[in-house]
């Protein structure tokens, strides 16, 4: 019996899944209760205190990323041509990712299983930072969702408030983050693939990962 003795960084060492594009593993960082803002350390794959969130913000959605993607040159020039913007780079971290699902899970560093069906094409200070929104596998509420454009408009709003002023300090907009426009499951699955594709093309070579 072979046995796994140590944990596996949770960017590099995770599976995205062998149905993926379609269905996705998920690394969650954040739920909805947390009042600060976690997130991977890179190095050590250990899950971080990044800061206190900032005054009432919060997630409304499971928060996390998606293993083995990576935003580089094929995210960049996607981003670019679907919203016709200049972009100068990806943001250099692996895929966002929003999860929906009506059941409480109470903390993150866990994995699941998600079905994409949408994003925000979002833009950061030049950088392409876009954000999947997907569904719990098999959840009795949103799993039958097929495209972002059947969830509640609320829910969106939600989303896009978060994502667009959870850095602001009060009375600030912060101008240099927007998103262009919110796009359905079609584009979200290309998104994915070229995530795919940037991290074969920047970690295939030295972490003997096949593709």
């Amino acid at each position: 019996m072979s046995v796994q003795l140590y944990k596996p960084h949770p960017w590099h060492g995770i599976p995205i899944g062998d149905n993926s594009p379609e269905v996705i593993t998920a690394y969650i960082e954040m739920v909805p209760a947390d009042t600060v803002k976690y997130e991977i350390d890179k190095l050590t794959g250990y899950r971080k205190v990044d800061r206190p969130q900032k005054f009432s913000n919060y997630v409304p959605a499971l928060y996390g990323f998606v293993p083995q993607t990576y935003c580089a040159e094929e995210v960049r020039a996607y981003a670019e041509k679907m919203s016709g913007k200049k972009v100068d780079k990806g943001d250099g971290d692996p895929l966002d990712i929003c999860v929906l699902t009506e059941r409480h899970i109470t903390s993150g560093d866990i994995i699941l299983e998600a079905i994409p069906i949408g994003g925000f094409r979002m833009i950061d200070k030049g950088e392409a930072d876009d954000k999947i929104i997907a569904v719990l596998k098999q959840d009795e509420v949103y799993g039958s969702l097929k495209d972002v454009s059947n969830c509640p408009e609320t829910l969106i709003n939600r989303l896009k408030h978060y994502f667009l002023t959870y850095k602001n300090m009060p009375g600030q907009e912060n101008k240099a983050v927007e998103i262009t426009h919110v796009y359905g499951r079609e584009e979200a699955l290309e998104v994915i693939r070229r995530s795919m594709k940037d991290y074969s093309e920047h970690f295939r070579s030295h972490l003997n990962i096949g593709v």
